[in-house]
């Protein structure tokens, strides 16, 4: 004689399902931003204009980023420039002010669209 056997799995209490993205998961960068963002460098550094494009650098920090990462957020350089970018005074103030221009930008064709 067989006896059937079946899981009737019901949900922990007290688990829940996260609604929004976690830091992290904003600031992974997706296989459309990656391929958009070498064909925009063409594999030169966007920087420096002079070596190869190894790395893809944040704009805007994976802290302060309040949307899913995309191609404008990102910046695609070599080592040095990456270094340049993240560790020296300067570096971080550019990088800030290329976050500001590219986004304001960005504002500046969103409207121009709305407006056609």
């Amino acid at each position: 004689m067989l006896l059937e056997f079946r899981l009737n799995a019901a949900p922990k209490p007290g688990k829940y399902k996260r609604v929004n993205p976690t830091q992290r998961q904003k600031g992974d960068i997706n296989a459309k931003a990656d391929v958009a963002l070498k064909q925009r460098s063409m594999g030169l550094c966007e920087l420096c204009g002079q070596t190869w494009a190894v790395q893809r650098a944040h704009l805007t920090g994976r802290k302060h980023i309040k949307h899913k990462t995309t191609e404008a957020d990102l910046a695609h350089v070599c080592l040095e420039c990456h270094d340049w970018l993240d560790k020296d005074p300067r570096g971080i103030q550019a990088r800030r002010l290329i976050a500001i221009i590219v986004n304001h930008a960005l504002l500046e064709l969103e409207s121009e669209r709305k407006d056609t």
